[in-house]
């Protein structure tokens, strides 16, 4: 399920980025769907940008728990 990225950015438009902690939460647009990556790892592709945002960090404050 998860995809490691290479080093650079992920493909698509940059849409929303924010660090929690020493974690990365990033949002791209890819071919009409909202990509989010967690540490430059793809987690799931989402319809809106709030959806995407909000799945990226809610699964960061999961996970430091």
């Amino acid at each position: 399920m998860r995809e490691g990225m290479k080093k650079g950015m992920p493909p698509g438009d940059h849409v929303f980025d924010k660090k929690v902690g020493r974690t990365e939460v990033m949002v791209h647009k890819e071919k009409g769907k909202f990509v989010t990556y967690i540490d430059r790892e793809k987690l799931d592709s989402y319809n809106s940008l709030s959806a995407a945002k909000t799945a990226g960090l809610a699964y960061v404050k999961q996970a430091k728990q």
